[in-house]
């Protein structure tokens, strides 16, 4: 076995017999014990749902342009915009290009790795003996000064015998394809909240709408009231309290402005756009339809949350790492080699009598290392154990955001459906309060009492309106795609 082709024969042997220690990668069950629901118990969802498949994540599939759903030129320019120039997405971007880069660093320990010794030029060093160098086992008695030229060019291979690179490179891919899905749960989140802000910008510019048409009536009121004060009808309470209700409703005009400030100018960071400058026309004529969840929902949808799929496939991850950490019990075996030209003069530094090689194995066995490698192995299961925890943690809290967004979507359209009928019975008790104010049966607290209560209900038509769009943007975001 001197020549040095037999040595790489008996290494590349050893490596297509070895096999990589530490468990290999099982799915844990998403939930402990339990198996995975079946359906939504929601009422929203049907009966015939698909059971959702455990650790088959399908994050990387086309979640689609799901807020076209809501059929609004401007969210989807808004959307556009965002996924393009929003600077979270940036860094989420740049992280994942850096998964790539530790991935391509990883696979790089499965190649032989060559390396020109010394400055690209080689090694040229001046060096003194000393005088008392053992020499034949006694004192050399003399120094001696001379030049060496070297030009070395080294070679080291890892044998993965035990798997320890085929483990870490399993490790790093996952890591890759994790930070590839924190990228999709990037960008859904940045799509949510442009939808939640949008929404709750059209909703303010209703209600400032909805306020400033009130104020019109108010101080309409507040003429007549005061031009049947000046006739004697009327009182002065009547008048105070006419113009109370105005300044009340004027009083709401600041507070609406300042939330759709804060909603514009969150609207403009999310875009990546500087708030200073940054404007949405908002179209309140074009009325918003809250989109009907289907309801043969199938919790198969769970699948396209990327923080699922991350999730699963850090627990793959850690699961190669205890592979790793396993591999440090056993021997490294490295192939190492060097190859090149040595002189003590320069004019024949690279003459062909100057070549100089070597070649051979080596071997490292851990003999006592302090418990540093059971330590290792034992970190490295309990962060498995963690990643299981996680993982489970996450389809926990995907199931339960679904139920909830679910349970909103009903409740809310009951609720939308009680609170037209109260808009419409206010509006008829107003009607019935200005009847009988003009014809001297109640005093104006009557009336004011009426206005800010139709007023009230109005806004809270609006507001419910708002919550219920805004309820179906969490939905898509909860299942991680819209169900078209």
């Amino acid at each position: 076995m001197k020549n040095p082709a037999s040595i790489i024969f008996f290494a590349l042997s050893l490596v297509l017999a070895g096999c990589a220690v530490g468990p290999n990668y099982h799915p844990a069950a998403a939930l402990p014990n339990k198996p995975t629901p079946k359906a939504f118990t929601e009422p929203s969802a049907g009966t015939n749902q698909v059971a959702w498949k455990i650790a088959e994540p399908s994050a990387n599939l086309p979640r689609g342009d799901w807020w076209q759903l809501f059929q609004d030129e401007e969210l989807n320019g808004l959307e556009t915009l965002a996924l393009t120039n929003n600077q979270n997405l940036v860094a989420a971007g740049a992280r994942f290009e850096e998964a790539r880069a530790l991935l391509a660093e990883t696979r790089s320990e499965f190649y032989p790795q060559l390396t020109l010794g010394g400055t690209p030029g080689g090694d040229i060093n001046r060096q003194r003996t000393s005088v008392n160098e053992p020499e034949n086992g006694v004192a050399a008695g003399a120094s001696k000064t001379y030049n060496t030229f070297t030009a070395p060019l080294y070679l080291g291979w890892e044998i993965d015998l035990w798997g320890r690179v085929r483990r870490e490179s399993q490790a790093a891919h996952a890591r890759f394809t994790a930070s590839a899905d924190d990228w999709e749960s990037a960008k859904l989140d940045v799509a949510a909240e442009v939808a939640d802000n949008y929404f709750a910008l059209r909703t303010l510019d209703v209600e400032y709408n909805v306020v400033t048409n009130t104020i019109e009536t108010f101080r309409r009121s507040l003429e007549l009231t005061q031009n049947r004060r000046r006739g004697g009808i009327a009182s002065d309470l009547d008048v105070s309290q006419a113009a109370t209700a105005l300044h009340d409703a004027e009083a709401q005009q600041p507070d609406i402005l300042l939330r759709r400030a804060q909603a514009l100018h969150a609207l403009a960071i999310l875009c990546g756009q500087s708030p200073v400058d940054f404007n949405v026309i908002v179209d309140v004529s074009n009325n918003l339809i809250v989109p009907e969840v289907p309801v043969d929902l199938p919790s198969e949808l769970l699948e396209h949350r990327p923080d699922i799929a991350a999730a699963e496939r850090r627990m793959a991850a850690a699961n190669a790492d205890v592979g790793v950490a396993d591999a440090a019990f056993f021997p490294t075996i490295r192939i190492n080699g060097l190859a090149g030209f040595q002189s003590v003069d320069a004019s024949s530094w690279f003459n062909w009598s100057s070549r100089l090689w070597s070649v051979g194995p080596s071997i490292e066995l851990p003999i006592f290392t302090g418990g540093l490698n059971r330590a290792n192995l034992a970190g490295a299961r309990a962060a498995y154990d963690e990643t299981v925890a996680d993982y489970r943690q996450t389809v926990l809290s995907a199931f339960g955001e679904v139920e909830d967004e679910l349970a909103a979507q009903r409740l809310l359209a009951d609720e939308g459906a009680a609170d037209s009928e109260a808009v419409t019975s206010s509006q008829r008790t107003l009607e019935i309060a200005n009847n009988r104010y003009k014809d001297g049966l109640i005093t104006y607290l009557d009336v004011a009492t009426a206005e800010t209560d139709a007023l009230n209900e109005e806004r809270n038509a609006v507001e419910l309106q708002g919550a219920r769009l805004t309820a179906a943007v969490n939905l898509i975001k909860a299942l991680g795609c819209g169900w078209q």
